[in-house]
């Protein structure tokens, strides 16, 4: 374990300076993670506002429970598992929404088609908005965002076995989305 460790040891102890009463350390804290939880938020709402609101009832969640996390070193998978779960929780709130941009994503990208990596890359994102939620949140944690099977397994509560066999079967569901595509 190189790099990534060495970063959870850094945030750990930014953690734990701030438990003293560093305040200092809170704002490396927030300067690490406020754009990554931002994205985050925005790849599950589209919506620049509700993530906006997301990140800022995310910080307000973390500077409450700061204090009892049990594992410092935990921090970023921690606050990637808050942010997560209030992107689900107004996601089922709206749903309605969520299909309405679902179908617009999902049109056929037709006149402006000439630029051919960007056309191959939306197919993609259209194949990957078709998955089920739970496959689209491990594919983006581990490509986009790379995380390690173990920190995706710790933001959304389940085990590492289902973490594996989820980027397994949306991998083998992409390609096979992806296969049908080229003969449409």
């Amino acid at each position: 374990m190189g790099m990534g460790n060495a970063k959870k040891i850094f945030e750990g102890l930014l953690v734990l300076q701030y438990r003293s009463g560093n305040k200092k350390a809170f704002s490396l804290l927030v300067s690490r993670y406020n754009s990554k939880m931002y994205n985050h938020a925005y790849w599950f709402t589209y919506d620049k506002d509700i993530a906006k609101d997301i990140v800022q009832d995310s910080w307000g969640i973390i500077i409450k429970k700061l204090p009892f996390l049990k594992n410092p070193d935990s921090f970023g998978s921690w606050v990637m598992q808050i942010v997560t779960r209030k992107s689900i929780d107004y996601l089922n709130k709206n749903n309605r929404n969520r299909e309405k941009l679902r179908e617009y994503f999902n049109q056929p990208k037709a006149a402006n088609e000439s630029d051919n990596k960007e056309a191959d890359l939306l197919k993609v994102y259209g194949a990957i908005n078709r998955l089920p939620q739970d496959q689209q949140i491990v594919l983006r944690l581990f490509y986009l965002e790379e995380y390690s099977l173990r920190e995706i397994s710790e933001i959304i509560e389940k085990s590492e076995g289902t973490v594996k066999s989820r980027l397994y079967h949306a991998r083998e569901k992409l390609k096979t989305i992806l296969k049908n595509r080229n003969h449409d």
